[in-house]
């Protein structure tokens, strides 16, 4: 799905969609991940996974 059609349907902007889909967020509304999930009719563990830290973000 294009990253314009998704933020239509899930009322998220482009540019915090980019920011995710990129891996450049901090932070994550909980509100924000619920959009995208009902947006793909998915379930909020498919969309995110544990990564050991980076030694930069120690």
């Amino acid at each position: 799905m294009p990253l314009t059609r998704l933020a239509e349907l899930a009322g998220v902007s482009i540019v915090n969609l980019s920011v995710l889909k990129n891996d450049r967020a901090k932070a994550i509304r909980f509100s924000t991940l619920v959009a995208v999930c009902e947006a793909l009719e998915c379930q909020i563990g498919e969309l995110l996974a544990l990564e050991e830290e980076r030694e930069s973000h120690r």
